[in-house]
């Protein structure tokens, strides 16, 4: 009897959403994280002869799409339990991660491709762009707990704060890198061919009506929500759907006039948490927008797993293999100590916040959008150190992640 593909992937996205429910109870308080979970059943389903293994490079816009979703609910669910309020002395952790890790782990990673690995200038610095976003999606155990925990204060509380606001705000910041990379791949290096026009369109005008989507989209989405909070039956059936249904309307017509919708979605999410900041509908409007993400996060990790098995990282070569792991354990460290120099933090903090930058389904997004705009050379190879990137990550910071933060918080 022929097995039907359709048949399997039920069972396989049946068996991914019921990890999502019953996991937690498992490996609560245990050394592990989900990821590595779902990524070990992608790799056994794959390897069956059962299905087709995906292809990152071969299927690149339907990668380009399914990560993106993923990271565009991360990024609602994750400024909705942010109880800070955003500020330019509240959140300094947060701006010296942007303004100066961020652009120091791009730049280390990208010259350690080009001076390794021997990658073109526009490849070199698309694997740094790729691996500049913090995961919104994976990095659960080192973030923020629900809204209303009491994270507003900095005693205690910082690391998962400033690891929370960065991923939050540098998977909108990364965009502006990958577009310098993408515009090199097509007119060359000169910078006369580029240079106006990036900064002009790519760095001020997307990044100034991103935010400004999101702080006016984000008003109006909270005054509809919590001027109708739902009292009968039918609307209390789907309590906190406005979440998804805000992050989608916000993401999309933040795209369409031209702006960064990923940091839109942010700043919505976080206009719509300190509008009525003790609202109990708060608790709602996370719940489902969280449970949205695990399920988007499970499939998408199930399916790196069957890429990995399909062979992802065969192109993987001993210097490509060096740059992965640097960039995992010393790029991304020494750039946060950098950062965060002088900022009055126990060395502890500085030390956990500078470790805890997980890679995953962010930098997923930004090599297979970056690849889809423009032909780069050495693009499996790109491909296997990314994956390589990303499978280190969710095994060390998965493994590490909650000991580490229950130490600090201890």
């Amino acid at each position: 009897m022929a097995i039907e593909l359709y048949d399997v992937a039920l069972v396989v996205i049946g068996i991914a959403l019921l990890g999502v429910a019953v996991l937690p109870l498992v490996v609560s308080e245990r050394p592990i994280s989900l990821p590595i979970f779902f990524v070990a059943f992608g790799a056994l389903v794959f390897w069956l002869p059962v299905a087709p293994a995906p292809d990152p490079l071969e299927q690149g816009l339907l990668t380009e799409h399914f990560a993106e979703l993923g990271v565009v609910l991360a990024l609602m669910g994750l400024g909705l339990k942010i109880d800070r309020p955003p500020s330019l002395r509240g959140w300094v952790s947060t701006w010296r991660l942007l303004a100066i890790t961020m652009p120091l782990s791009i730049a280390g990673a990208a010259l350690l491709g080009w001076w390794l690995v021997g990658l073109l200038a526009p490849t070199a610095i698309l694997l740094g762009a790729a691996i500049a976003p913090t995961d919104p999606v994976l990095a659960g155990e080192v973030q923020v707990e629900e809204p209303g925990e009491g994270h507003t204060s900095e005693e205690g509380s910082e690391p998962r704060f400033a690891l929370s606001s960065e991923a939050g705000l540098n998977d909108g910041l990364a965009f502006p890198f990958t577009n310098l990379a993408i515009a090199i791949a097509l007119v060359g290096l000169a910078p006369g061919n580029w240079l106006g026009e990036w900064l002009l369109v790519a760095v001020v005008y997307r990044t100034v009506v991103g935010t400004l989507a999101g702080i006016v989209f984000g008003a109006i989405l909270a005054r509809l929500v919590f001027a109708a909070v739902p009292e009968t039956r039918i609307a209390q059936s789907v309590r906190g759907l406005e979440a998804i249904a805000g992050t989608l309307v916000v993401y999309g017509l933040t795209e369409i006039i031209g702006g960064y919708g990923f940091i839109a979605v942010f700043v919505a999410a976080l206009t719509i948490r300190h509008y009525e900041r003790d609202h109990e509908y708060n608790e709602s409007l996370h719940r489902i927008s969280e449970l949205a993400e695990q399920m988007l996060m499970a499939l998408i990790m199930v399916f790196f797993g069957g890429a990995l098995v399909g062979g992802l990282l065969d192109p993987l070569t001993t210097e490509g293999l060096i740059v992965a792991l640097a960039t995992v354990f010393l790029v991304r460290p020494l750039a946060g100590i950098v950062g965060l120099a002088g900022s009055g933090l126990a060395w502890a903090d500085r030390g956990a916040i500078a470790f805890f930058g997980v890679r995953g389904i962010g930098s997923f997004y930004y090599l297979a959008h970056g690849l889809n705009e423009a032909a780069f050379a050495d693009a499996d190879l790109l491909w296997a150190i990314v994956g390589a990137i990303v499978l280190v990550s969710v095994l060390v910071h998965g493994v590490s992640a909650s000991p580490i933060m229950n130490r600090l918080h201890s």
